[in-house]
C-alpha cells in the first residue's frame, strides 16, 4: 500500500472514530435537551429564512400526506442500535429531539423496496409510488465524505476511472469492467478479483480525481462515488441511476449534472472524445453539479433539513399537531 492509500486509510479510520465518539456522547445527552434545542429553533423559524433548496429537499424526500398510517410502528425511542451503528446514530441524533413515545417506523440498509407503512430509509426507487419511503441522511459517514479537488479539469490527463469492491446486482458494473478493463487508455477494474477478472490496485477518491472522468455505477443501490464526483473537478460520466438517496439522484438531470451513458457503456469513449473537444460544456456539467452538492456542506442547513422532515412524519401520521410554518413549508396537507 503506498504512502497515499495508508493517508487515506487513517484518516477513514480516524473518521469512524470521531463518528463514534460523537455519537455515543449524544446517546449520554437527556432527550430533554435535545427537545428543547428543537422546540428554541423551531419557535423562531419564519418560512421567508428558510433557503428554498431545504424546503425542495424536505417535500422531495418527505412526500407524506395527510392521515399516513403508522400503525404497529416502534416507538422513537426504541430505535435499536444492533439494527446498524452508522445508520442509528445518524438518525439517532436528529429523532431524539422528538417525544420517545411518538411512532417512528425505519428501515436500515440498503433499501430497494418500497415499506409498507411509512418508514425512515437511507435509498428508495426513483420511479414509481415510493412515498412511504421517507429519505433521511444515513451512513453519512461513508455517503458523504468530501474530499478537495483542487486541480483544474483542463490540467487533468484525458482519461477515465471507476473501481467498486462488487458487481453489484444490476450486471452495468460486470459489463463496464469486462469491456474496459484491458482498455490502454482508462483506469477500469475491480479492487477484488471477481470471475476471470484479475484486481486493480486500490485508488483513494484523491488518485481518481486525477483523472479527466470519473465514471459512477450503481451497485446495490446507489453508486457510492457519485457524491464526491459531483463536488469534484471531473466531469461525472454515469448511466440514469435508479435509486436516490438524501442526494436527491432523481433530480440531477444529464446533460446538466452529469453526462448520461448507455447501461452497456457502448458510448462511453463517444462521449468522452465530445468532451475533450468541448471542455467549456465539461465545465458547465461541473459547475452545475458542484452547486448541486454544495446544497449539502452546511451542518446548520442539514440540521434544519434533517429535523423538518421528521417534524412533517409525526404530523402527517397525526403524531404532531402542526407549527405555524408548516403550511408554509409542507404544503397543505
Amino acid at each position: 500500500m503506498g504512502s497515499g492509500n495508508r493517508i487515506f486509510d487513517l484518516e477513514r479510520k480516524l473518521r469512524r472514530v470521531d463518528f463514534y465518539l460523537r455519537g455515543v456522547i449524544r446517546d449520554a445527552i437527556p432527550h430533554a435537551l435535545f427537545a428543547a434545542r428543537r422546540r428554541s429553533l423551531f419557535a423562531h423559524l419564519r418560512p421567508a429564512d428558510v433557503p428554498a433548496h431545504i424546503v425542495a429537499r424536505v417535500n422531495y424526500c418527505n412526500k407524506l400526506g395527510a392521515d399516513a398510517s403508522v400503525a404497529g410502528a416502534r416507538r422513537n425511542a426504541e430505535i435499536a442500535l444492533k439494527d446498524g451503528s452508522f445508520y442509528y446514530y445518524d438518525l439517532k441524533q436528529y429523532a431524539k429531539a422528538f417525544a420517545p413515545d411518538l411512532l417512528l417506523d425505519y428501515a436500515f440498509g440498503d433499501i430497494t423496496f418500497v415499506p409498507e407503512r411509512p418508514a425512515i430509509v437511507k435509498s428508495r426507487p426513483i420511479a414509481g409510488e415510493n412515498t412511504n419511503s421517507v429519505v433521511m441522511k444515513l451512513d453519512a459517514l461513508r455517503h458523504f465524505a468530501r474530499f478537495p479537488d483542487r486541480l483544474a479539469f483542463a490540467d487533468k490527463p484525458k482519461t477515465a476511472v471507476w473501481r467498486g469492491a462488487s458487481p453489484g446486482h444490476s450486471g452495468m458494473r460486470r459489463r463496464l469492467v469486462e469491456k474496459f478493463h484491458d482498455h490502454p487508455r482508462h483506469d477500469i477494474g475491480y479492487v477484488h478479483a471477481v470471475d476471470q477478472l484479475p484486481a486493480k490496485p486500490f485508488l483513494t477518491p484523491h488518485q481518481q480525481m486525477q483523472h479527466r472522468y470519473v465514471i459512477s455505477v450503481e451497485g446495490n443501490e446507489v453508486a457510492t462515488n457519485l457524491k464526491w464526483i459531483l463536488a469534484s473537478q471531473s466531469l461525472c460520466l454515469m448511466p440514469r441511476p435508479i435509486f436516490e438517496t438524501w442526494f436527491m439522484e432523481g433530480t440531477l438531470q444529464p446533460g446538466i449534472h452529469y453526462v448520461e451513458l448507455r447501461p452497456d457503456f457502448e458510448d462511453l469513449e463517444e462521449k468522452i472524445a465530445y468532451f475533450d473537444r468541448n471542455e467549456d460544456e465539461a465545465r458547465a456539467i461541473i459547475a452545475a453539479a458542484n452547486a448541486h452538492a454544495a446544497h449539502y456542506a452546511n451542518p446548520r442547513h442539514e440540521r434544519l433539513a434533517a429535523l423538518l422532515v421528521l417534524q412533517k412524519y409525526f404530523e402527517r401520521t397525526g403524531q404532531l399537531p402542526p407549527e405555524p410554518f408548516s403550511d408554509a413549508l409542507f404544503g397543505k396537507a
